[in-house]
């Protein structure tokens, strides 16, 4: 066991020139163009086993280790236990993707997640030994130098446009993952997915994951690329049913459709990222109206350090009235944990947010940010959540509005592309919201992440 980890942890000195592409789904990644490479190194060997003479069928393997060190002085702005030492998060994932020529294909993805030294017993986000974590079936029905069309059906990650909905949860130490259908369309600027699926409730024991029941996800997501005037278009609908939802509100069963629509622009000095959607359904005995708007626009410059300034903001919809209903409240469904900042502290409901960011680059692969961002509650009769959707603090008793600003900056480097180290600190100074919500304690929180990929 010694030998295998000491190999995975000196892989990528041995491997450097090989500059592979390492997707956020890992089941992206395409290692079929190494079947051409007479002189392939150990490394490529690794990533592309031959299962027959032609090469149209063949195995690959691949994985990730991912260290973390936190410490958070005043959690939960004073609310949770003080831990005066911190604590180590770890992740390991391994997969094997095998591919019988170009009809089927069975990708497998095993997920350990390990948490030490959390003042309290550790959530299955944190501490998830090992379990099942991806496991599916791919049926090709047309593959063509532009088109595609394939059925897939199994366990399998998410990810949807910016990850405001519909994420891997890449920052938490546990991925979440679904179990389901898909039938996915490609062709040169136009693709499309729909789907239909239970969420993948994870436990704290060995397999012991499973899909269930009470949350269920279905939808459509549409992107056409290389579109006059806006570039790229995205055009989704995303259903969820959830048997016990909780909001400030009250508690009941949630029926919620998600209509949206974005606009984005990359790869150019000048970027932007415009996102709306409205929300309508029903909540126990309430009809849903909800919605939000993002904005996230950046300029990079062609001077020393190349400077980027960027300029994010949002109007998240919180409930109007207690006692109306309606439910006004926004549900992200399943965003990445990230969402505002490194951090993680608040989730997108009942928010209007500023946020401004400049970020150097002294070399490609030495990257500084720093950020502020922040936060008012966009209702009165609403409470803030977590990114999780759990509901933090209410918004009864109170009409103060300011929740607080948190001030962020990193250090990303990646010496090579199998290497990834950051580094980061995050200030939350507590508004007035807070301090009649709760403590009201001002948060610091410091951080460094080691990750490997192969």
């Amino acid at each position: 066991m010694k030998k295998l980890i000491y190999l995975f942890l000196f892989l990528p000195f041995f491997c450097y020139g090989q500059k592979p592409n390492f997707k956020s789904l890992r089941y992206d990644e395409d290692n079929a163009h190494f079947a051409q490479d007479s002189t392939a190194t150990w490394y490529q060997r690794f990533k592309f086993i031959p299962l027959n003479t032609k090469k149209s069928s063949y195995l690959s393997f691949g994985g990730e280790f991912r260290s973390q060190y936190f410490n958070y002085v005043n959690p939960l702005w004073g609310d949770e236990p003080k831990d005066a030492d911190g604590f180590v998060l770890s992740r390991y994932l391994l997969h094997s993707d095998l591919h019988l020529g170009k009809s089927l294909r069975a990708f497998v993805q095993l997920q350990s997640s390990l948490s030490n030294g959390e003042a309290e017993a550790p959530s299955a986000v944190n501490e998830n030994p090992l379990d099942l974590h991806q496991a599916f079936l791919d049926f090709n029905f047309l593959s063509g130098k532009n088109h595609s069309l394939i059925f897939r059906i199994g366990r399998q990650e998410l990810l949807y446009g910016s990850q405001r909905l519909v994420s891997v949860r890449d920052a938490p130490n546990n991925r979440q993952s679904f179990d389901g259908a898909k039938i996915l369309f490609g062709a040169k600027r136009f693709k499309a997915d729909a789907f239909f699926s239970h969420y993948v409730q994870a436990k704290n024991g060995i397999f012991d994951d499973v899909p269930t029941s009470n949350i269920a996800l279905w939808g459509t997501y549409a992107t056409l690329n290389q579109a006059p005037v806006i570039n790229a278009l995205d055009v989704y609908y995303l259903g969820i049913k959830k048997r016990s939802a909780v909001f400030d509100d009250g508690k009941g069963e949630e029926l919620r459709h998600s209509i949206g629509l974005r606009s984005y622009k990359a790869g150019s000095n000048w970027q932007y990222d415009i996102e709306g959607l409205y929300q309508f359904g029903t909540f126990s005995n309430s009809k849903i109206s909800a919605w939000t708007i993002s904005a996230n626009v950046s300029h990079a410059f062609d001077v020393n350090l190349h400077p980027k300034l960027g300029l994010k903001t949002e109007l998240i919809s919180g409930d109007l009235d207690y006692a109306d209903g309606k439910l006004n409240t926004f549900n992200p469904l399943f965003p990445r944990g990230g969402y505002f900042g490194l951090a993680a502290l608040i989730g997108p409901s009942n928010l209007f947010d500023v946020h401004p960011s400049v970020e150097f680059s002294a070399a490609r692969n030495l990257v500084w940010t720093t950020d502020y961002d922040v936060f008012y509650r966009l209702s009165k009769n609403d409470g803030i959540y977590a990114v999780n959707g759990r509901l933090l603090y209410s918004g009864k008793g109170t009409n103060a509005v300011h929740i607080g600003g948190q001030l962020g900056t990193s250090l990303e480097y990646t010496p090579m592309p199998f290497l990834y180290v950051r580094a980061e600190v995050n200030w939350f100074s507590a508004g007035a919201y807070l301090k009649q919500a709760g403590n009201g304690k001002d948060i610091l929180m410091s951080g460094i992440t080691f990750t490997l990929k192969f």
